[in-house]
């Protein structure tokens, strides 16, 4: 690769037009060192290319895209770029690439702009270890961190997002989304009409919602920590019309619900494996909404949760029951394991009282763990005054969490 020193006295403050001369100079596949110093606008790059900043800020001066990348096999390294536009419609972004493939955007920082890093009709790409954050906007209106759209087989790792607003997947198959870190976001996650992608070792805190898949399919999470998604649709991971997904090994904790299940599996004949998660400390461990059945549900730890389990089907119809439980642990079964082999002896079941639901309103629940609501609760199992209704029931509950690998 021929390298190319940008004439540029450090410290300075220029127009980005000096760097965007340079770069419609510069042969393909030209290396370009960028020294210390702020360039002021925009550029766009149309050709194999790379860009290496040393501390080198790029100030987009709050209008429209910073760099547009508009060619495969381009790398943008160590840069700073701040400021975009801050027009939705035109997707006002730090970085933007289209209809490209082998582009690479490694250790830079995207500061103040509306979205960080924008893929359209992108693959075979890497974006890794970039710190990513938006506009001072109310949530909702920021734009996303980083945004897939029709972009597959990508390696998305270890970048951290603060304070943008998602992360999304949507059109987008076969990439790896690992080590990464989501914080103070809405969806730290979001997956639509989404398939084979491989999720682990993310670590996503005190955002609205952690991993939510929705419209998609042949997908695994693993290995993932989501804490603190808190609010009135706070959840950890969440699936909506999704099949053939094996959630494993994840850890979610303090969290409004924490886990969303809602018509998943969708496809018939399809199911979803849900395995060795730590579901601990959060108001409802797992929430059922509308029909979802025959998941396999097993190894899971489910430790200090107000509900383990929580189903809202409506109409008298549980369809938590209709799923697969077994080898789970559950921190309020009261079996006893007289041949020592690590498994209850009798079934943990888990039975709804009609009388207790006011208890799982959203007022009350603040509540919960106060002693006034122990005792109520407590005297709903004793002495109900409806008949209850079967929730689930798991036949061989783990009698220890240490089981549990």
């Amino acid at each position: 690769m021929r390298r190319v020193a940008l004439l540029v006295c450090i410290g300075a403050v220029l127009h980005a037009n000096i760097l965007q001369e340079a770069i419609n100079k510069a042969k393909p596949g030209a290396r370009l060192d960028l020294p210390k110093g702020v360039l002021k606008g925009s550029i766009t790059i149309n050709k194999p290319l790379m860009l290496v900043g040393h501390d080198t800020i790029i100030d987009g001066e709050g209008k429209g895209t910073v760099i547009k990348v508009r060619s495969s096999n381009v790398i943008l390294q160590d840069l700073t770029i701040r400021n975009s536009g801050k027009e939705h419609e035109k997707v006002d972004a730090g970085i933007s690439v289209k209809d490209a493939a082998f582009v690479q955007i490694r250790n830079c920082k995207i500061l103040n702009s509306l979205f960080g890093i924008d893929l359209q009709n992108v693959k075979n790409s890497k974006i890794i270890g970039n710190y990513i954050t938006s506009k001072p906007f109310p949530l909702g209106i920021r734009g996303d961190g980083v945004r897939l759209w029709y972009s597959n087989d990508n390696v998305l790792k270890n970048n951290h997002l603060y304070k943008s607003r998602d992360f999304v997947v949507w059109y987008s198959h076969g990439n790896l989304i690992e080590g990464n870190i989501g914080e103070y976001g809405r969806y730290s996650l979001h997956f639509m009409y989404a398939g084979k992608n491989i999720v682990r070792k993310n670590i996503y805190k005190h955002n609205s919602v952690g991993i939510f898949f929705m419209y998609s399919r042949d997908t695994i999470a693993e290995n993932n920590i989501v804490m603190s998604s808190l609010g009135t649709t706070g959840m950890g991971i969440g699936l909506k019309d999704a099949s053939n997904f094996v959630i494993k090994n994840n850890t979610i904790l303090y969290c409004a619900k924490g886990m969303y299940i809602d018509r998943s599996p969708f496809e018939p004949g399809q199911s979803n494996k849900i395995v060795g998660n730590k579901i601990l400390y959060n108001s409802i461990g797992m929430h059922f909404h509308s029909l979802s059945t025959d998941n396999v549900i097993t190894k899971n730890i489910f430790k200090g949760n107000m509900e383990n389990v929580y189903d809202d089907s409506g109409q008298g119809r549980i369809h938590a029951v209709m799923n697969k439980w077994y080898e789970n642990y559950w921190d309020d079964y009261q079996g006893i394991d007289k041949d020592g082999d690590g498994i209850g002896d009798i079934p943990y079941t888990l039975y709804y009282y009609a009388d207790k639901l006011w208890l799982l309103n959203p007022n009350v629940r603040f509540f919960y763990a106060s002693p006034v609501i122990s005792i109520l609760n407590f005297l709903y199992k004793l002495a109900p005054i409806s008949e209850p209704i079967k929730l689930l029931s798991d036949p061989k509950p783990l009698m220890y969490e240490e089981g549990v690998s």
